[in-house]
């Protein structure tokens, strides 16, 4: 079998075969498929599509590239939960503690960050010395003691996906929904969870820009699972960059997060409650986690966490601790307005510009980095009212200030502000 068929084939858009993809994922993890030519593939898969077959096919092959983890041993229903990824997206960072508070055993595993967006991991790396990789043993019991676990894939975890997650982000094939579905699947199956809430961005700061492409992405993966779709046009919550979204998680979970992204923690934490039969309805659930939030119960869990993995907690007790950026600049409105739109993929790029994101698989995270916005699309500014802080450790370029200002666009006229989350999908 030769893998320059293989790429053929799929240029042709004809299905492929169990037997050709699994040719393709053993031979790119044992290196006798090189990348050139698994990006030529990703590519016309990005064109051409799987079928429903094919991306089964697909994720089987990736989940059996390497071990599966038996999580057997943990007691109680096992949660996890993946987003498929947006600028300010913190999520899991603020929701895995809320729920492990309310007596969820959620054991979860991470990424890094792809193009414009970051990966939790390189979020929870801006404190000091905690540790991704664990041993199997160590992750189940963690979560078997203190309800929460947030690791790494290690080399023997789904292979597969930690080489192809690395090259579609440089291949720009990252949006492509078969590719998306069996990544996201791959992983979730070999972490062994019980129940899988998925939330699926849509918007211009997303890797699927149309909500029906995230219904369609959705769709593919909900077996078993649930989904709710959520509006990524704007960057969720106030703070993008690794450093500075851990210390907005930790603001949510002192209960002075923002307001969106508060509300999808709580929305989200419901229906994870709910998944794992802790709570009898929505109501229930809702109450529960807010409960968490305000006892100091969530906020207690990120630290137990934070202390069984190896990190400095007392960088959560004084975020003055988490790295920081030399220079913090005010930019101001030229003019008075509502903000009509404010472009996420934009301000996520921005963002990767100052080091708080990879445009290569090779380069190095500024932890310290970032831009945590004041106005929202909504709302209205002033001339010389502070739109954002911008936390860099290089001079800002004209080129780049053009750019931020480009990604605001104003109207004269008040703009109704649109809900976060569309749909729940079950």
């Amino acid at each position: 079998m030769r893998f320059v068929d293989i790429i053929e084939k799929k240029k042709l858009r004809l299905p492929l075969s169990k037997e050709e993809i699994t040719f393709w994922i053993d031979g790119y993890v044992n290196g006798r498929i090189p990348d050139y030519q698994v990006s030529a593939l990703c590519m016309a898969i990005y064109f051409q599509g799987m079928n429903e077959q094919e991306t089964a096919w697909l994720c089987e092959a990736m989940l059996h590239s390497g071990d599966v983890v038996d999580l057997s041993m943990i007691h109680g229903v096992k949660m996890d939960k993946h987003s498929t990824g947006g600028v300010g997206d913190k999520t899991s960072l603020a929701l895995a503690p809320i729920v492990a508070a309310c007596g969820g055993k959620v054991a979860k595993m991470s990424g890094r960050g792809l193009g414009h967006t970051g990966g939790t991991l390189d979020k929870v790396e801006s404190i000091n010395g905690f540790q991704v990789v664990q041993s199997e043993e160590h992750f189940i019991s963690q979560v078997n003691e203190i309800g929460i676990a947030l690791i790494g894939q290690s080399k023997s975890l789904v292979p597969a996906d930690q080489l192809l997650y690395a090259l579609r982000d440089v291949s720009a094939t990252v949006d492509s929904i078969p590719l998306i579905a069996s990544s996201i699947m791959s992983k979730k199956l070999a972490a062994g969870a019980d129940t899988i809430l998925l939330d699926v961005k849509f918007g211009e700061g997303a890797f699927m820009r149309e909500v029906h492409q995230a219904k369609k992405l959705a769709q593919t993966m909900i077996k078993n699972t649930k989904a709710i779709l959520t509006d990524m046009n704007q960057p969720l919550g106030n703070a993008i960059g690794n450093a500075l979204e851990v210390k907005e998680a930790i603001a949510t979970l002192q209960g002075s997060g923002p307001k969106d992204f508060t509300q999808l923690c709580l929305e989200a934490g419901s229906i994870m409650l709910m998944q794992g039969n802790l709570a009898k309805d929505k109501q229930e659930a809702i109450a529960m986690c807010q409960e968490s939030i305000t006892s100091g119960k969530a906020l207690e869990k990120l630290k137990q966490m934070c202390l069984y993995q190896g990190g400095d907690v007392t960088q959560i007790e004084d975020i003055s601790k988490l790295p920081q950026a030399k220079e913090i600049i005010a930019i101001k409105a030229e003019k008075d307005a509502y903000i009509q739109q404010l472009h996420a993929l934009s301000l996520g790029n921005l963002a990767m510009r100052l080091g708080a994101g990879r445009s290569k698989k090779e380069d190095a995270i500024d932890h310290g980095v970032g831009i945590v916005l004041n106005k929202k699309a909504g709302d209205k500014v002033s001339k010389g009212e502070v739109l954002a802080y911008v936390h860099t450790n290089q001079a800002l370029s004209e080129a780049w200030m053009m750019d931020f200002h480009r990604a605001y666009e104003y109207s004269d006229t008040m703009i109704e502000k649109q809900p976060l989350i569309y749909e729940i999908i079950k």
